[in-house]
């Protein structure tokens, strides 16, 4: 499955340490740079790459749908200037500062289509995508889709949980009489990432340490993560915004909160400390969904004949001292109690 090639490739940024599995050979021997060391040199990488290669950029800007495969970014070859139509990367490339793993990063979006959709995903979501991985290095591709891969944002490479969530997705899409499916303005561009927001010293089948990526992609369709189903979707459960849902754990019992269904170990699930709602919307009457409230959250939906019912929780602090009930352990109120 294509999933799980890229899950191989883009190796999960969820564990702390970029460490090869047993089966990996690739790295054995390699010695790991400090990362306030390694990381001026890939950015020199980078912005050598910059000034050295263009692309396409009429011929981009006069499609009406552009995908990934449109893209053509070429090596500006000594003593030539830049053809009519296209435009230097350095020109083009919109910059971005991080930190990781207490470095700070540049990374670099080139962005060809915004996308048409209402919905971008956050670090956390589902996406599905088309995507071409290469090296910075020598353009070498190292992995490619041929079909929409669906895969999750948290087990893949930092720089993605970054980048993708920067795009919308498709505005619509039609399945063909093969059972393909078309998609119309999708969110499309190419990101560029230091070896400390991809691989680091870890490397992977066709990719040494230490190398600088790029990524072509279109992003298609996107669904909001709740690993744990308990109400809260997993970006929410990301308490110091860091794009790291691997570093809280509330009741310090070795489970992240965004798999862990009771994230204060009160003996109240955490479903249970949030407070239900439902809403009933009438198409037929002009009715118009509600707009949710900060901390409301949307966790079952039917339509049936022009009518919506729409069931939603919403996390409450129900003594005000700072801590939401269910992160609070001395509160063990069970709000789906009669």
């Amino acid at each position: 499955m294509k999933k799980n090639k890229l899950l191989l490739i883009i190796l999960a940024a969820t564990i702390s340490t970029y460490t090869c599995r047993d089966d990996d050979k690739i790295n054995e021997g390699i010695e790991e740079i400090d990362r306030a060391i390694q990381q001026p040199i890939d950015q020199d990488i980078l912005d050598v790459y910059f000034d050295s290669y263009y692309y396409n950029s009429n011929e981009l800007n006069g499609l009406s749908n552009p995908s990934m495969n449109d893209i053509v970014i070429t090596e500006l070859l000594e003593g030539e200037s830049v053809p009519t139509g296209h435009t230097l990367l350095r020109d083009a490339v919109e910059s971005r500062s991080t930190n990781f793993s207490d470095q700070d990063y540049n990374y670099y979006i080139l962005r060809i289509n915004q996308g048409g959709g209402a919905d971008q995903p956050n670090f956390s979501d589902d996406v599905r995508l088309n995507y071409e991985g290469s090296l910075v290095e020598d353009g070498q591709v190292f992995d490619s889709t041929v079909n929409p891969t669906e895969f999750d944002l948290t087990g893949l490479i930092p720089g993605w949980a970054r980048v993708i969530p920067e795009f919308n997705i498709a505005e619509s899409f039609e399945i063909n009489t093969d059972g393909t499916v078309s998609y119309n303005n999708a969110g499309v561009g190419v990101m560029f990432l230091p070896s400390g927001l991809g691989y680091y010293s870890a490397g992977s089948n066709g990719i040494g340490p230490y190398k600088c990526l790029i990524f072509k992609f279109d992003l298609l369709q996107t669904e909001i993560n709740d690993h744990d189903l308990d109400g809260i979707p997993s970006f929410d459960e990301n308490l110091d915004s860091d794009f790291d849902i691997n570093d809280e754990d509330t009741d310090e019992d070795g489970l992240f909160n965004f798999i862990d269904n009771d994230d204060d170990n009160d003996g109240v699930i955490t479903r249970d400390e949030l407070v239900p709602s439902s809403y009933v919307i009438d198409t037929n009457l002009g009715e118009n969904e509600p707009i949710l409230s900060s901390g409301e959250y949307e966790v079952n939906r039917v339509e049936e004949n022009g009518v919506i019912t729409i069931e939603t929780v919403t996390i409450v602090d129900s003594n005000n001292d700072g801590l939401d009930d269910y992160l609070d352990a001395n509160i063990v109120i069970n709000y789906n109690e009669d």
